[in-house]
Parts: C-alpha cells; sequence; structure tokens
C-alpha cells in the first residue's frame, strides 16, 4: 500500500468509528407510555435521526425535528430535517430552534424527549437571548472564530447569547430526556458539545462578559446591557450543575475521539506500523503543534527513539487559528503546511490533517497530505510557503498542490485527526 493511500485509509478507518448509523441504535432508550419527540442539532444530527427511526420500534410513537448544516440532511420519514447556517448562524437556524423549543414545551412526564447532538449543534440551533437580534449574534460569532479562543471559551459566550444552549433547553422540558451525544470537543464534557442544550452549564455571564474583554470583541451597547444587567443581578443565568430540572435528563456521549484514534491504532498494527497515539486533547496553535510534532518525527528517523520506524504518530482535538492574514486555510492545511517546513522535506515522513467532519474552516475541503517533497513541489510551482502560511492560506497551498483531501459531508464529528508516518 502506498503511503497517500494509507493515511486515507487510516483516515476512513476512524471515519467508520463514529459513523452514527453504526453506533446509535445501541443507546435507544425504550418507547415510552406516551408520545416520543426527537430534537437534535449538528452536524451528525441527520445521520443519527436516520439512525433512529431505522432501529425505533415500528409500533411506538416517534416524531420530531432536527437541525443540521446546509448539505448534510439524509431522508427521514418521520423527523423532520431543517438545514441552516455553519459556522455562522442563521434565520433558518433560528426559526428551527424556536418550533424546536415550542414543540419540547408541550410534553409531559409521560412522554419521552430523545435529544441528538453532536459538533457545530452551537451554530445550528440558533435562538438568540431575548434582546439580542440574529445579526448582532451572528457578528459576534464571526469575531469568535477569528480571535484564537478555545471552542470552551466560544461556547460559554453562545450558551449567554442564547435561548435554549446551556441548559436552558432541559429546563424548558417537564419530560424525561435521554440524550446521545457525538463529541467533537477535547474531553468529552456534554456541556461543551453543542454548547449542552441539555446539560448543566457551570459558567456565568460574568465569565462572558470577562471573555469579551479578553478578545476585545466588538459588543452592540444594547447586547452588553443586557450581558451587565444579568450578571451583576444574577438573573436568568443558565441552569448550573445540581438543578433540579437535570433531575430526569440523561446525557449519554456516545462517539469520542478517543475511539475514533483507538480505530486507527488498529488498522497500523494490521498493517505492521507501530501507532503512537499522542493524545486526543491537542490543543494550541496549529502551527506550534506542529512545530512539536516535527521534533518527534525528526527524532524518531534519526535516532529510533522512542520507537524505531515505521511509526504513526496519532492524534485528535481541536487546533486553533489566530487569523492575521486574508488565506482561506482551515487549521489542518496550517498544521500541516507549518509541519512542512519545519520537516524541511525529511525523506521517509508523510502527514494526513483533516477535520472528521469533512470541512477544514469554511472550505470543501476535509484536509490535506503531506508528503516528502511537499516543498519542493511547491517551488516549483512558484509558491512561497512561507508567505501562504504568514497569510494563513494552507487551502491555496495544498490546493495547488492537488494535496486537499476531499469527502464531502460525513454525517458525523468527533473532530479532528491527524496521522504522522515515519518511515
Amino acid at each position: 500500500m502506498n503511503p497517500r493511500e494509507l493515511l486515507l485509509n487510516s483516515f476512513q478507518a476512524a471515519l467508520d468509528a463514529a459513523d452514527p448509523l453504526q453506533i446509535v441504535p445501541a443507546h435507544l432508550p425504550h418507547p415510552p407510555k406516551g408520545k416520543t419527540l426527537v430534537v437534535g442539532a449538528g452536524k451528525a444530527a441527520a445521520a443519527m435521526a436516520q439512525a433512529v427511526e431505522t432501529h425505533w420500534p415500528a409500533e411506538a410513537s416517534l416524531a420530531g425535528m432536527v437541525i443540521t448544516r446546509y448539505s448534510h440532511s439524509l431522508p427521514t420519514r418521520k423527523i423532520e430535517v431543517i438545514e441552516a447556517g455553519h459556522p455562522l448562524p442563521d434565520q433558518h437556524g433560528e426559526l428551527a430552534a424556536r418550533a424546536m423549543l415550542e414543540k419540547v414545551q408541550t410534553l409531559t412526564t409521560e412522554d419521552l424527549l430523545l435529544a441528538l447532538f453532536s459538533g457545530g449543534g452551537s451554530s445550528l440551533l440558533s435562538l438568540p437571548l431575548a434582546g439580542v437580534s440574529m445579526e448582532e449574534l451572528k457578528a459576534i460569532t464571526r469575531q469568535l472564530l477569528l480571535c484564537g479562543a478555545s471552542i470552551q471559551e466560544i461556547n460559554t459566550v453562545r450558551k449567554h447569547l442564547s435561548a435554549v444552549l446551556g441548559g436552558r433547553l432541559a429546563a424548558a422540558c417537564r419530560a424525561p430526556i435521554h440524550c446521545l451525544i457525538i463529541s467533537d470537543v477535547t474531553g468529552d464534557d456534554p456541556t461543551h458539545i453543542a454548547s449542552g442544550p441539555c446539560a448543566p452549564d457551570p459558567t456565568t455571564y460574568a465569565d462572558t462578559l470577562a471573555l469579551l474583554k479578553q478578545y476585545a470583541i466588538n459588543v452592540s451597547p444594547q447586547v452588553m446591557a443586557i450581558l451587565q444587567e444579568r450578571s451583576q443581578h444574577g438573573a436568568d443565568e443558565t441552569p448550573k450543575p445540581g438543578d433540579a430540572v437535570f433531575r430526569n435528563v440523561q446525557n449519554h456521549v456516545i462517539a469520542t475521539a478517543h475511539q475514533s484514534l483507538m480505530a486507527a491504532e488498529r488498522f497500523f498494527r494490521r498493517h505492521n506500523i507501530t501507532p503512537l497515539i499522542l493524545g486526543d486533547t491537542v490543543t494550541g496553535e496549529a502551527r506550534e503543534v506542529a512545530k512539536v510534532y516535527a521534533a518527534l518525527a525528526r527524532e524518531i528517523h534519526r535516532y529510533g527513539q522512542p520507537f524505531k520506524p515505521p511509526v504513526a504518530l496519532i492524534s485528535g482535538g481541536e487546533t486553533t487559528v489566530t487569523v492575521k492574514g486574508p488565506g482561506r486555510g482551515g487549521r489542518n492545511t496550517e498544521f500541516l503546511l507549518s509541519l512542512a517546513l519545519a520537516l524541511n522535506g525529511l525523506k521517509g515522513v508523510y502527514a494526513l490533517a483533516c477535520d472528521t467532519d469533512g470541512i477544514d474552516g469554511t472550505e470543501q475541503n476535509a484536509g490535506a497530505i503531506m508528503t516528502p517533497d511537499t516543498l519542493t513541489r511547491a517551488r516549483q510551482l512558484g509558491l512561497d510557503p512561507n508567505a501562504l502560511l504568514n497569510d494563513n492560506d494552507g487551502y491555496s497551498f495544498f490546493q495547488r498542490l492537488d494535496d486537499l483531501v476531499i469527502t464531502g459531508p460525513t454525517c458525523t464529528n468527533v473532530n479532528d485527526y491527524r496521522v504522522i508516518v515515519v518511515s
């Protein structure tokens, strides 16, 4: 198997381990005495809904609505699938979230709320707090995505600008809640996945104000007044751990980055390559993480330490990019471009970095592949790798080399998958 095929097949193994159609059925609850309402949001929401429909008892009541990203819908019969904006929220998400909240409020204690959430849900389930417009929510979100804030920090702000996130959906429901979650955040805490619509929220309005100040986010006077008022008086806070609204709520994380990394580990073992999982919680600036990984790859290649080649360095998590240039790159192409520069053509080293949702940043690629001759081929095409990295334009770099990985929507999301093979 050639190196490119090896890398791509390992990525597919990671995706298969997070396939909702395979994972969801084992975690479905028994139908209640009353009706079952399915709600959900995320890039995997349509696939999760399809899995529920396929395996739900034919004689049992089932209806509902889930929201997914544009072009991520799948055919369903009983559960309506709505497409909306991501990573920036839009009116389609707002209307769907409002309708979803109204449906949830009709449930009784004899019914069941089956909630399906995955990465992307924060943007898709976009019902702004009273007094906050969609345009203001969109403007704040856009700034947060560009400033280098972690997903946990971004979601802290989102929760406190939302009428449904941060446990507020659970607070609106009288029925027991069975929540199935596909994790796309480091640590796999339900409060951070899709901003935890059915999970307790330990963060506060004061935390939100501090983050807005820390990252110099421009907020309208009206929104700032709302946040300051609620912070000062503790009014309408998101429900906290121990709140009675969570007494009949079960949150189950059914797919994680670690499970996918383990699947990749098994794949490489079958191909007689020693796998080394570097962690499923890797964070930090993508270009800086790449430099650390390059140092490890050089150590293995030159000295056979800590393992003799062939070795596969596997990792997950979510790096960040502080956008300073006008480029089109996502965090995975930024990682690979920085890695290529740090390795400087080291022979026998190949790498892949992709987002498991099939979208790196805002482009149509999942990520890209780096080879030992990446820089040589780039310079033959007249590309300046350092200039493109400074412009945050890893996408254009790998596009010109025809090294983008394009999967289309994967209908799952367990964060990034990175592998460096040292032979």
